[in-house]
């Protein structure tokens, strides 16, 4: 074993170029794998401090004990609780401090006109709470608000809002309301929660805005005396509180607070990234194993010699597998040096880009080093496995052989099998897709598909090579011809090569199928659900904005120039003992502006006791027209319900659709979601935009959209996302490349004699650079080609599946511009990967070159 480390290390001394390529591949997926771990423990230490900072003096909080949650959402809707319990709080043995906390939705209205945040993270207000301790805000700049109409603002949102102490502007509740900001508050130390934005109001203002009645609060803030501890207050406030009503520790909220963050947007957010470090890795495992598959090959006489003077199998493939260590190990120990780098590039980055995570140094783990230090030699000794178990297999009269390069061509086995994956993989699909609709079943026939493009690649390849060169013979004569015959030299190494480009462009083809598929169902959604001219709406994604007044819908109503007004708000009630959204509206006009398909029953006659729901939420139920249905609300109240109208679709009207008669004993801060106009016969789109958008200024001036813009609009968190996957993804692209360059200087490496034959025939060095360049084209085009293929696949494997396992109808489809940019990407990443092999190739010296063995 000694003799087998000798020789593997004085291998990688005089073959450091070999392995540049490998080392680099292993870096860069360890150093993203490594960064997105030490960001996600750094974000949780930081929220950590800043919850625990901000809730220090709150000892107690006293709040409703149920919570209604609605599918598709993680944090539940909650009862107010009485102000009344403050006095009675008050008289608690180790109180020593008492305050209502009241909250709700708050928009600001910067300087420029426009709402201050609302894409995303939620605009907070509520009352300015005067005992410091107890306020979660700490006043920074000016003073609290002492009458009504004046507000303390988060910092942060100030700055964002080109807001300053003094300036008057509007706060949508969602009714619009004239503030003056009077003082800057930070939160634990920061100038916001991440985009979080926060108002502070008087008590009076916010009762009056922010609630249904007043003597209503979100909770009850309690401060204990001295010698009291949390524990032991909440143990003295639980005898005092009425049924319904419950005490935490000022510590149980922080964790809350700190999971909430952490359970949504953290996880969500550090596995988005970790699924790239994944298909990264995936990347680089092609390109590491392709590059240790071409040394062995190369190596193939040095390892026969071996063999020839006693090495034993063991000892080569154990000299290959040591060569693999020390880069893995090496590699892998300078990526987790670049990931500690990506994250704090990171951390001063976020804030540059407007999404201020807290402040905090960069929290380093044990896990978030060895995962990724033990994934980067896993990988890369897993790659190199094969190709070390071929060379402890080599012959030893192999010596005697003139040539060792690599010229292995597809098999009638790998043909076989690779057919035999395609057809199961096309079987399991059809199945998880059209048969029985499974996400699972249908995730498994993806990635079967991915297996046999891979087995399939060598038996492929040559065809492709062919096919995609033909062109280059007319086009660059004879160097395109030298060109094609290089790639189809090895069917293997060609399609190893390519593989990894494969992936990432299959990976970026299927998001870029998926992004437009789902751009597509808005459309369809909106063309076929909404039969209004123009939208009054919200931001489309997230928990923020404040929503729409409810008055603005009646007065829009009121223009000459409109037909019908309808607003969408929202409700939420248990049926049947599950949490469900309920859209509170108008029925009569509702039924005018959307089409809600076949309608059994009337909209007409629900009144305040009945309701309609759509047929796939009765046939759940059990339940028809003329049934009854029980109806349990955030406020404790259980009503029972008749089941007036059954319809058909739910897309935009919701499954379950109340009259605002209703909603009104149980609602909270009420607020609409979307208004929908209609205009009456004659009334151009112009004039009736106009007329509405008059309306609206009054309101808050919120966004006007024609359908289509609307949908449009509705979809725009989706070019936010396919952004982000690009950014993520040019990665695993970057390996990819780095793998086609180092196979072909490799490459270029073992065909020195035959380059500096070529020259001495009279070849030219922009001729070998021409030649070495477009053999890189043609393995590129491969890939992309491949990759386009694979992921168009996939898309609609996910898009048929999602219908599938969906109540919702998703619509297909093809983006043929955005794909053709794809792969003339691909294909120009091919030509920038064989800039340097060129180059190399045509400094050769003939001569030299020529006396190579």
């Amino acid at each position: 074993m000694n003799a087998s480390v000798r020789i593997s290390v004085s291998s990688l001394r005089a073959h450091k170029r070999r392995f540049a390529g490998t080392f680099l591949a292993v870096l860069l997926g360890v150093a993203f794998l490594a960064g997105t771990l030490v960001m996600g423990d750094t974000l949780r230490a930081s929220f950590d401090t800043m919850f625990g900072n901000a809730t220090s003096g709150t000892d107690a909080v006293v709040r409703s004990a149920g919570t209604i949650t609605t599918p598709g959402e993680s944090q539940g809707v909650r009862q107010p609780v009485d102000t009344g319990l403050v006095t009675a709080v008050e008289k608690a043995p180790g109180v020593a401090a008492a305050e209502p906390d009241i909250q709700g939705a708050g928009q600001l209205v910067g300087a420029n006109g426009k709402p201050i945040g609302g894409q995303g993270p939620p605009t907070l207000a509520g009352n300015w709470i005067d005992d410091p301790k107890l306020n979660s805000y700490q006043l920074a700049e000016g003073r609290a608000p002492s009458k009504s109409g004046e507000v303390v603002v988060n910092r942060g949102a100030a700055e964002k809002g080109d807001l300053k102490i003094g300036d008057t502007t509007t706060l949508r509740t969602p009714d619009p309301v004239k503030v003056t900001i009077v003082g800057l508050a930070t939160f634990g130390g920061e100038d916001g929660m991440a985009q979080v934005t926060y108002t502070g109001m008087t008590r009076s203002d916010a009762e009056k805005y922010l609630t249904a009645k007043p003597g209503e609060a979100a909770s009850i803030l309690v401060r204990a005396g001295p010698g009291t501890g949390q524990q032991e207050l909440v143990d003295a406030l639980t005898p005092v509180l009425p049924k319904g009503v419950e005490a935490i520790t000022g510590q149980e909220l922080a964790e809350e607070n700190t999971d909430m963050i952490s359970g949504q947007f953290l996880s969500l957010f550090t596995t988005f990234l970790l699924v790239f470090s994944g298909v990264a890795l995936l990347v680089a495992t092609f390109s590491i194993h392709n590059t240790f598959a071409i040394v062995v090959a190369q190596r193939t006489r040095e390892n026969a010699l071996l063999r020839a003077l006693g090495a034993s199998r063991r000892q080569v493939t154990a000299s290959t597998l040591v060569e693999a260590s020390v880069v893995a190990v090496v590699a892998s120990a300078a990526g987790l040096a670049g990931g500690i780098g990506i994250a704090a590039g990171l951390q001063a980055l976020f804030p540059a880009i407007g999404f201020p995570f807290p402040e905090g140094d960069l929290v380093i783990s044990g896990l978030s080093m060895i995962l990724p230090l033990a994934v980067g030699i896993v990988v890369c000794l897993g790659s190199a496995l094969l190709p070390a178990v071929r060379a402890g297999r080599t012959a030893p009269l192999a010596a005697l052989r003139e040539t060792a390069v690599d010229q292995s061509g597809a098999s009638r086995t790998r043909a076989v099998v690779g057919s035999a994956l395609a057809a199961l993989a096309i079987a399991v699909t059809l199945t998880g897709v059209i048969v029985s609709p499974s996400l699972w079943l249908a995730g498994s026939g993806a990635i079967l598909a991915l297996a046999a493009f891979v087995v399939l690649g060598p038996v492929a390849s040559t065809t492709a090579v062919r096919v995609l060169g033909s062109p280059l013979d007319k086009l660059r004569g004879v160097t395109g011809g030298l060109a094609r015959r290089n790639a189809l030299r090895s069917p293997k190494r060609t399609a190893a090569t390519a593989s990894a480009l494969m992936i990432g462009v299959a990976v970026v083809s299927l998001f870029t199928v998926f992004g437009a598929s789902l751009k597509a169902t808005m459309d369809q959604t909106v063309s076929r659900s909404f039969a209004g001219d123009v939208a009054v709406s919200t931001p489309s994604f997230g928990a923020g904005g404040s929503g729409l007044s409810p008055r603005l819908a009646p007065a829009i109503a009121e223009r000459p120039e409109v037909d019908t007004a309808v607003g969408l708000g929202r409700g939420v009630a248990e049926v049947d003992g599950e949490g469900r959204a309920l859209t509170v509206t108008d029925p009569v006009a509702l039924e005018r502006t959307f089409d809600l398909g076949n309608v059994q029953g009337s909209m007409r006659d629900l009144g305040d006791d009945g309701i309609a729901i759509t047929g796939s939420e009765a046939d759940k139920l059990g339940l028809k027209t003329g049934d009854t249905a029980q109806l349990a609300f955030t406020d404790g109240q259980k009503q029972t319900f008749t089941v007036r109208a059954v319809y058909g679709r739910s897309e935009l009207a919701g499954d379950y659709v109340i009259t605002r008669d209703a909603w009104a004993p149980h609602r909270t801060q009420d607020s609409d979601t979307l208004v929908a106009v209609t205009f009456k016969d004659g009334v151009s789109a112009a004039d009736g935009k106009a007329a509405v958008e008059k309306v609206a200024t009054a309101y808050g001036n919120p966004e006007v959209q024609t359908r289509d813009e609307y949908a449009q609009s509705s979809a725009g968190g989706i070019d936010m996302m396919l952004t982000l996957v690009y950014a993520l993804l040019a990665l695993a692209v970057l390996i990819a490349l780095l793998g086609i360059a180092n196979t072909l200087t490799l490459a270029v490496h073992e065909r020195t004699r035959e380059l500096g034959l070529l020259r001495a025939v009279g070849q030219t060095r922009a001729q070998l650079r021409a030649m070495v360049r477009w053999e890189s084209v043609l393995v590129a085009a491969f890939g992309t080609v491949g990759g386009l293929a694979l992921g168009g696949f996939l898309g609609w494997v996910l898009v048929k599946a999602s219908d599938g396992a969906s109540d919702s109808t998703f619509a297909f489809a093809m983006p043929p511009f955005q794909l053709t940019v794809v792969a003339l990407v691909g294909v120009a990443a091919g030509a920038l990967a064989g800039l340097r092999p060129a180059r190399r190739a045509a400094r050769l010296d003939v001569l030299r070159a020529i006396a190579t063995e």
